[in-house]
């Protein structure tokens, strides 16, 4: 059932003082491993005291799990290493696939997380739709960077969705639903090449 954005507290937007950086980057690598149990499993009282920040603390960034879930994801996406290649030059197949692969690993391995982006639902001047759309825009951007093509990126995303759900529903096998993708990269990146008919 989805969640309603307007229940949802308000977020402090992210700490700019080094002591709170680290405490908030703390409070993100202890959520990681509840992320992987799902999202009944996250309690932010057990967050904190494997972070070791007072209660209060983690409250002030994240007054729920959706919302410490969600930035989560955000942080994880803004850590993909993209390589950097000029203007004019081609960026080899495996670049793509790799972040796209990454992507779908964070997605799958991270059920706290997909139960967050199936269950939230955007609304109007909230916290968490703007988390939203920055999540989606960096995943966007770090795709769209290596394959230079924005049509190509949300194709490649919205994939990455439908194979995370075939997996979770057992449709596909996790090799099945790896050569798929790597499959979908290859063939939208030839499609971007190929002569156009007229």
């Amino acid at each position: 059932m989805p969640e309603l954005l307007s229940d949802l507290p308000p977020m402090a937007p992210p700490p700019t003082l080094p002591r709170q950086r680290e405490r908030y980057a703390r409070i993100l690598d202890a959520a990681a491993g509840f992320a992987r149990k799902g999202l009944d499993s996250v309690v932010l009282s057990e967050v904190a005291a494997k972070a070791d920040v007072p209660l209060g603390t983690l409250y002030r960034y994240f007054p729920s799990p959706t919302q410490l879930m969600l930035a989560l994801y955000r942080k994880q996406l803004g850590e993909l290493h993209l390589g950097v290649w000029p203007a004019g030059t081609k960026v080899p197949a495996h670049a793509l696939v790799g972040v796209v692969m990454e992507i779908f690993h964070m997605r799958l391995m991270q059920p706290a997380v997909e139960q967050c982006l199936n269950r939230v639902v955007y609304a109007k001047d909230t916290d968490t739709t703007r988390l939203l759309r920055d999540i989606d825009a960096t995943a966007e951007k770090a795709v769209t960077t290596l394959s230079r093509d924005a049509a190509v990126s949300r194709v490649l995303l919205l994939t990455v969705t439908g194979l995370v759900q075939s997996v979770r529903c057992r449709r596909l096998s996790l090799f099945e639903a790896e050569e798929n993708l790597k499959k979908a990269c290859s063939l939208l990146a030839e499609g971007r090449q190929a002569p156009r008919l007229v």
